[in-house]
């Protein structure tokens, strides 16, 4: 399946970039290793945070509640798997 797509503005300079270093040999090679990077990075959080569940149920299973913030939770996931904005 061939699939085109036009970048523009900041993207297609980080892409320019990339491809003029030499880290890819084309924009073809940058665009297909960040979309399995983004692949494998969503799986991961996506067990991640089912694990995270899991233990929230048992807890609760048990009358173990606590208040919690989603947003540090999904920060708190992020640096487990290594990724920070």
């Amino acid at each position: 399946m061939n699939m085109q797509i036009t970048l523009s503005g900041k993207a297609a300079d980080i892409v320019k970039a990339y491809v003029e270093s030499g880290i890819y040999p084309d924009e073809v090679s940058f665009v297909s290793d960040i979309v399995l990077k983004y692949e494998s990075y969503y799986k991961k959080k996506l067990e991640a945070l089912n694990r995270e569940i899991a233990i929230g149920i048992a807890q609760a299973d048990k009358g173990e509640c606590l208040a919690f913030d989603f947003d540090e939770l999904m920060q708190e996931v992020d640096e487990e798997l290594g990724y920070k904005e």
